[in-house]
């Protein structure tokens, strides 16, 4: 059959060619759509380690913001903080100031580091933490290493060294923290615990012992020492490292 005159010639399908380029054509999707893709597939074959610190992030930061490149925000928070590590265990006032970074995203960056937290606690109580030394430092530095006030925390031990129940004692500044003997040596006589590990930070990132810490500790020990509660160490923690009263032969 002829076409009709004036009549404009139809495309495949049968609308007109003008129809058919009137047709809105669906944009192309973002160029972070693929970038993911491609980061959750090395994760998932190759492991975290074939990912950098900030491209571990952007997978944290995925499931909060889902329409919005990460990349650069994920840089910014390394860089402000140092590490993946740093940037997890940041207070959560901190993180809310980064532009970019709502509560909602905050709270999954928060929940990372409470995960990380489980699991350290979990791998102390497998065991007996004497023969377990790496998990409680691991557990510690998790804890700890990366806030930005003292923290003085005690590890309760029963008689078999195993965990009965780790509390933050008292929090201070920056450089100081309060720590009162006989309400350590109490808290110990109100769990049945055999024995502590006292354990604090210092934010300045040097973990060597003070004077202070020194003779603190040997008050605890002179205290605790008669009502039959052994102090194993007395761990201080700091970005940097870790120092050992104990092995410093210090008590």
């Amino acid at each position: 059959m002829e076409e009709n005159e004036g009549e404009p010639p139809r495309a495949p399908g049968g609308l007109s060619e003008s129809a058919s380029a009137s047709r809105p054509v669906p944009p192309p999707e973002p160029h972070y759509v693929g970038h993911r893709d491609r980061l959750r597939e090395r994760f998932r074959n190759k492991g975290p380690d074939a990912l950098a610190e900030y491209e571990l992030l952007e997978l944290v930061l995925y499931r909060s913001i889902p329409r919005r490149d990460v990349k650069p925000l994920a840089k910014a928070l390394i860089a402000e903080f140092g590490s993946f590590a740093e940037v997890i265990a940041a207070p959560s006032a901190r993180l809310e100031k980064m532009k970019g970074l709502s509560e909602i995203s905050v709270a999954d960056v928060k929940l990372i580091h409470a995960a990380a937290l489980a699991m350290n606690t979990g791998k102390a109580r497998e065991r007996p933490l004497l023969s377990s030394w790496r998990q409680v430092l691991e557990y510690c530095r998790a804890a700890m290493a990366f806030e930005e006030r003292e923290q003085f925390r005690i590890l309760f031990l029963d008689k078999r060294n195993q965990l009965i129940r780790d509390e933050v004692q008292s929090v201070g500044t920056v450089d100081h923290t309060p720590v009162y003997p006989r309400e350590v040596v109490k808290r110990a006589l109100e769990l049945a615990a055999t024995a502590v590990i006292l354990v604090h930070n210092h934010p300045s990132g040097d973990p060597s012992p003070s004077r202070a810490d020194i003779e603190m500790t040997k008050t605890i020990i002179d205290i605790s020492a008669p009502l039959g509660i052994s102090v194993h160490d007395h761990i201080i923690i700091g970005r940097d490292g870790h120092a050992s009263l104990k092995g410093l032969q210090l008590i």
